[in-house]
């Protein structure tokens, strides 16, 4: 039973690796190579930078497009994006331009707006979730638990039954998102304590 965590350049993998350690004894793998997702129970993408920047550099890896589709949309295992990882899950993002994603889920990626003036962007800090829909990544995680954000682009689903969390900041904000086995999560679990520990072991606990 192994998790593995993709190395493509982007990402806090040491600290998405200690936190999964931390509630899990199962095996943690950090890997840019495809191959090891074959023998993977479950796989993690983190992401931090921009849209396009983590697209190129998932695609830069050899085969890893298409291991992803064969170990996630055919095999159906397990998969988390963390943060820009979970954007790069939907069909377009719009950050410098318009840059195709993964398309697992139906919906783009656009620019946080607020006509608030105490709130900046990027969104950075803890902020309250609200539940959607029950589903088992989001089990021991109630309403008005703390999540910690850093972005300054969102997603917006097509189908809002995608939608498993929210958060507000001067508009209603994609949390979590879940389709069958895919998951997301815009807030990064691994600085998120209490809440993201407990999210991280409901996913290695699937």
């Amino acid at each position: 039973m192994t998790t593995v965590i993709i190395d493509y350049g982007s990402g806090n993998l040491r600290s998405v690796a200690k936190a999964l350690e931390y509630v899990s004894e199962k095996k943690i793998l950090v890997s840019s190579a495809a191959t090891d997702l074959k023998d993977a129970s479950r796989i993690i993408l983190p992401g931090v930078g921009a849209f396009a920047d983590c697209m190129q550099g998932l695609g830069s890896l050899p085969g890893m497009l298409d291991a992803l589709f064969e170990e996630v949309l055919q095999k159906k295992k397990n998969f988390l994006g963390i943060c820009v990882g979970m954007q790069m899950l939907f069909e377009r993002g719009h950050e410098y331009g318009v840059h195709n994603g993964l398309g697992w889920i139906q919906g783009e990626v656009t620019a946080l707006h607020t006509t608030h003036s105490t709130l900046k962007i990027p969104h950075m800090g803890w902020n309250e979730l609200t539940i959607q829909r029950e589903h088992p990544l989001l089990k021991n995680i109630s309403n008005g638990n703390h999540a910690y954000f850093v972005h300054s682009y969102h997603a917006n689903c097509k189908d809002i039954s995608d939608v498993i969390a929210t958060t507000e900041y001067g508009q209603k904000i994609t949390a979590v998102v879940a389709r069958d086995n895919v998951m997301g999560t815009q807030f990064h679990p691994e600085k998120s304590q209490t809440t993201g520990l407990a999210l991280l072991k409901n996913f290695v606990d699937l």
